[in-house]
């Protein structure tokens, strides 16, 4: 079973990780023996989240908005730590407003963090992992790419957008010893959906009578998620985008 789903002697890249899922998939890989690396652009969170977690966890800060800064980011992290063995793309962020309100600023705001950015930094990762000999590359996706969702169609699309580029990556890597996969969260019990609903019990009471479980996922729901997807027991898994919702793509 260590074997089959243990993370030892390898290094995991998690962005977006010092808070929320991003948090909870780092304190997942740690738990399962992984050296973890989380990167945003707050030092003081990560900091906080680095002490939470323990030793073998630490911090980088990266702005994934900006592709120039992301080459010499990924050779600093090399030098430091050594190559990436898995790297999760969890940093994401939204934009949420009427359709008819918004601009190209707002789309491209989503667009360069969760797309441009997260493949750039891919780009730079895969090709250290290639001359290693392989390596896990995980997105983090969202129910929001498989049902409709109000005032937030930039997220919509990158989303979506990031599951075509899982089975595009998948089809030119499998063969090259890369898995790529992504975790689809439903609705997470997390800080920023609990300030979302807090004054809005109407629509806290609608998304739990679309989930058939009849509760959140817990962010650790998602962290074993990725634990999995980065371990040799899933060695046979890619191209998969995994709904962790509680049936909620699904439900009546």
């Amino acid at each position: 079973m260590k074997e089959a789903y243990g993370l030892d002697g390898k290094t995991a890249l998690v962005t977006g990780g010092g808070t929320g899922l991003g948090k909870a998939i780092a304190r997942c890989l740690h738990a399962s023996g992984a050296t973890v690396i989380i990167a945003g652009r707050r030092a003081d969170a990560l900091e906080t989240a680095c002490n939470e977690i323990g030793d073998g966890c630490a911090s980088m800060v990266v702005d994934l908005s900006d592709p120039c800064s992301l080459e010499n980011f990924e050779e600093t992290a090399a030098a430091r730590f050594g190559a990436i063995d898995i790297l999760v793309n969890n940093a994401g962020n939204t934009v949420k407003k009427p359709f008819e309100d918004s601009n190209l600023h707002d789309l491209d705001t989503v667009l360069d963090v969760q797309i441009r950015g997260a493949l750039e930094l891919t780009r730079h990762v895969i090709r250290r992992q290639l001359a290693n000999g392989g390596g896990s590359v995980i997105f983090t996706s969202s129910l929001a790419a498989f049902i409709g969702q109000t005032e937030t169609v930039g997220y919509c699309v990158a989303k979506s957008a990031m599951n075509g580029a899982v089975r595009s990556l998948t089809a030119e890597y499998a063969r090259r010893g890369i898995r790529i996969n992504a975790v689809a969260p439903g609705w997470i019990e997390t800080d920023l959906f609990r300030s979302a609903t807090r004054d809005d019990p109407e629509r806290l009471k609608r998304i739990l009578r679309r989930i058939p479980m009849d509760r959140l996922g817990e962010p650790e729901d998602i962290g074993w998620a990725c634990a999995y997807l980065a371990s040799p027991a899933a060695r046979y898994v890619t191209g998969q985008v995994l709904l962790v919702d509680g049936g909620g793509s699904i439900g009546f």
